[in-house]
């Protein structure tokens, strides 16, 4: 006599899983501002909002957060590419490492976020809905390059989606 057993797994993401990874991130951040005084507070709280809201809706592609020089991106700068495991697992990391020591003079922070292909399959009416409970507004433009190279270092995960983090390196 034989015997199976099928076990499914059906798992919906939720703002709580939205929000795990987006503390994260916030933690990263105040890691950063611990060592070269920014963001501010109250701009990590602004950017934690803003990944729940598009972590939670499924429409985040990529967000970096650090400094630019001369239209660059430049050490520190940590870039988050959102992913869906599609029923895998991944890692799910502690935050941090961002290392200190980094010359930032004469470079000021910034954030630079893409959507993936779900916000355009939405209608412009429900961008707007989610665009309203945003924390502030964000304006168009360029994606700066990069003076090092990405290091990918670690990944938080939550409800079968992930946010790979890679922190820029200088080649000195």
């Amino acid at each position: 006599m034989s015997y199976s057993y099928t076990v499914t797994d059906t798992q919906s993401f939720t703002r709580t899983h939205a929000r795990h990874m987006a503390a994260k991130v916030a933690t990263d951040l105040k890691r950063m501002q611990r060592f070269y005084d920014e963001p501010s507070d109250s701009w990590i709280n602004a950017f934690e909002l803003e990944v729940v809201e598009f972590l939670k809706e499924g429409v985040l592609d990529t967000v970096a957060y650090g400094f630019r020089r001369n239209g660059s991106w430049i050490e520190p700068t940590l870039f988050y590419t959102a992913r869906d495991l599609f029923g895998a697992t991944a890692n799910d990391d502690d935050p941090g490492r961002v290392r200190p020591g980094a010359r930032t003079v004469g470079a000021s922070f910034h954030s630079y976020l893409t959507h993936n292909p779900a916000w355009n399959q939405l209608t412009w009416q429900r961008q707007k809905e989610i665009e309203r409970r945003l924390p502030f507004r964000r304006t168009t433009g360029a994606e700066p390059g990069i003076n090092g190279y990405w290091n990918t270092d670690l990944t938080y995960s939550s409800g079968g989606r992930a946010l790979d983090r890679a922190s820029l390196r200088s080649y000195r």
